[in-house]
């Protein structure tokens, strides 16, 4: 009789434990070469979220400073204004209507018709940019984050306030203009240019003869107080809280973008 076969031995457990450290191994490269792909990944995105941060930034900070030049030239007009109706304020109380002098011309000239030098309008292509894509988030300093609220706040307050200011104008500075400027005195004295002949002719020893147009229809304490409310409730109070505080925010925001981002001036 043949004897029986003998049944297949079970493997070694050094033979199992070989296979299984081999499996372990080779697992643990696959994991890691997962691992550090995506590692790889997350750095690049990361370097390439914080390179463009900084050219956000560098741009942001450009249009900033742009602007804090601009607001500073638009504060000087204001100013100017405000004095140019503060001189027609005061001749409107006693002095002869039929009085012409280069003093006068030019003070109702910035009193009555000049708007541009006092008009702010700030640019915000970065800004807006900033605003709707979500570039925002870009920057995780949570003071930036609130500067940049700080300004959107600031710059609408202007553009609602010069709105206003237009309004006001157009009702009742506007109607003095146009019933009593001396248009041929107007020009000649703006047949090269606009402001910066009005600028060089201050400056000069130049004169053309001024005379206010109807001066019998001027109703003087009408229009006393018409310029003392557009000085006063529009101009002054305008430069005095929505400029300056434009400009504070706009110090800080420059300042915080320098820190951040190692931005030079």
């Amino acid at each position: 009789m043949d004897a029986l076969s003998e049944p297949p031995q079970p493997k070694s457990k050094k033979f199992l434990s070989g296979n299984f450290n081999k499996y372990l191994f080779e697992f643990s490269l696959l994991f890691l070469a997962v691992f550090l792909g995506f590692f790889a990944d997350s750095m690049r995105e990361e370097n390439a979220e914080k390179q463009l941060a900084y050219e956000l930034a560098k741009s942001f900070y450009e249009e900033l400073k742009n602007d804090s030049i601009t607001v500073m030239s638009k504060i000087e007009g204001r100013i100017k204004k405000e004095k140019a109706i503060d001189y027609m304020v005061t001749f409107l109380k006693d002095s002869s209507l039929h009085t012409s002098s280069k003093s006068l011309a030019i003070n109702f000239l910035w009193a009555t018709t000049a708007r541009t030098p006092i008009i702010f309008t700030p640019r915000t292509v970065i800004f807006q940019q900033l605003k709707s894509s979500g570039s925002l988030r870009y920057f995780k300093n949570q003071r930036l984050q609130q500067l940049v609220g700080d300004l959107s706040v600031s710059i609408e307050y202007i553009l609602e306030r010069q709105e206003l200011e237009a309004a006001v104008y157009k009702l009742y500075i506007e109607p003095i203009m146009i019933d009593h400027m001396d248009f041929d005195f107007q020009g000649k004295l703006f047949d090269t240019g606009i402001f910066d002949r009005l600028a060089s002719y201050e400056s000069s020893d130049e004169y053309i003869p001024f005379h206010l147009s109807q001066p019998e229809k001027i109703n003087r304490e009408a229009y006393i107080n018409a310029l003392r409310y557009y000085h006063t409730n529009n101009i002054k109070s305008t430069r005095m809280i929505p400029f300056e505080a434009y400009v504070k925010v706009n110090a800080e925001l420059l300042k915080e973008l320098r820190h951040e981002f190692q931005l030079t001036y």
